[in-house]
């Protein structure tokens, strides 16, 4: 989702840790390091990486500027290949039948039906395009912030395991319960019944 959209939905986060010197040039290089790789022609199911904002299709962290301010601004994108399920049957019962024919017998076993299904995904995924989803961030470095447009949980999941791969960082969804914790200056006592509140079930 985008931070430019008409309707936005926003995760909120603490960023754990300190980035080494130079902070820009070290976020640079690890957006480098980890920018998506286009997985159009390849068998992969799956890729994640960063993105430019301004071009989430051409990622480029050479020439475009992710830094407004001292908030840095970059994209989460999620390329996924789908094939729906009667598609791979369709594929693998034409090939069992090929087999079948070539080889004048009358059944197939089972680890060569795996076989034919691994083989006819493979296939179907070098000629099937990646769907990307594009997430928009942004980070304000110096207050520990960051921003992430949406609440998706698998998003916000490859968000956490990719940042603190890229960063060497740890990210800390906030809530109310982590932004009190963590924002609110707390007596002992206070925290004390904090940790001792559990969920409560509205009922209209």
């Amino acid at each position: 989702m985008g931070m430019l959209s008409s309707t936005v939905s926003i995760t909120r986060y603490m960023v754990k840790g300190r980035l080494e010197e130079p902070v820009l040039e070290t976020v640079s290089n690890s957006l480098k390091k980890y920018t998506i790789s286009d997985i159009d022609s390849e068998a992969s199911e799956k890729s994640i990486g960063w993105t430019s904002f301004g071009t989430p299709y051409a990622p480029d962290f050479e020439s475009s500027s992710f830094v407004f301010s001292t908030y840095l601004v970059f994209s989460l994108r999620i390329d996924r290949k789908s094939i729906p399920p009667k598609i791979v049957n369709k594929h693998v019962s034409i090939e069992k039948e090929r087999r079948l024919a070539q080889s004048d017998r009358n059944f197939i076993s089972s680890g060569e039906k795996k076989i034919i299904k691994d083989q006819v995904l493979h296939s179907l995924c070098l000629r099937v395009p990646a769907t990307p989803n594009v997430y928009d961030l942004i980070w304000s470095y110096e207050d520990n912030r960051l921003w992430f447009f949406t609440n998706l949980k698998a998003a916000n999941e490859d968000l956490e395991d990719l940042f603190s791969q890229s960063f060497n960082l740890s990210l800390i969804r906030l809530f109310p319960y982590t932004a009190a914790e963590l924002g609110a200056d707390l007596t002992d006592s206070e925290r004390d019944r904090l940790h001792s509140l559990s969920p409560a079930i509205f009922t209209g």
